[in-house]
């Protein structure tokens, strides 16, 4: 059950962001393309409130619900950044907004190594609603599961590190016309 959900919470956000979006820049309708685009917080809650009830009423915990936790964190610290860049797009297709600008060298690998403090934050923040929920539940055997949220949290910091590094240390190059690269 609670997979069907967070794959619908998945696909309402996606929804309530290109549909805010539409209404906003193709429909002419700026303010209730914004509250289509606030929805989104409330299916963030929805997904909560569904898995609290699921494991109030005796569900037991398992890697769904660990999933449920992660897709909360990375909704709330990427969400604002994601309907950003949706909007950057839709700007640019549909009222001749400026061109999206593609980062490379130091530039992109600044932006990588911001992205490591949100995805520690939405990490966290996993951790912290599965401890939670844990909490909730009060049956240490039914919410087992959501224990492997804390080592699978510091292995998605960990690997956003790793990449940051990655390309601190081998850039990102701009691809030529000839398919050669260079900075």
């Amino acid at each position: 059950m609670v997979i069907g959900f967070i794959l619908a919470c998945e696909v309402l956000f996606w929804v309530a962001v290109v549909g805010g979006l539409v209404v906003r820049y193709v429909a002419g309708r700026p303010r209730l393309g914004l509250l289509l685009l606030a929805s989104t917080l409330l299916i963030d809650v929805a997904l909560l409130v569904a898995v609290a009830i699921d494991l109030g009423a005796g569900g037991t915990a398992g890697t769904a619900h660990m999933l449920a936790m992660f897709y909360l964190g990375f909704s709330l610290a990427y969400g604002k950044r994601m309907i950003a860049w949706a909007d950057e797009r839709f700007q640019y297709w549909f009222r001749r907004g400026p061109r999206p600008e593609k980062l490379y060298g130091s530039a992109y690998a600044r932006r990588c190594w911001l992205d490591v403090p949100r995805t520690a934050f939405a990490c966290g923040l996993a951790a912290l609603l599965a401890w939670i929920l844990t909490a909730w539940a009060d049956d240490p055997t039914r919410t087992e599961a959501l224990a492997s949220t804390f080592p699978v949290a510091g292995i998605i910091v960990g690997i956003e590190v790793v990449s940051a590094v990655s390309y601190t240390v081998w850039p990102r190059r701009r691809a030529t016309r000839s398919g050669t690269r260079h900075r």
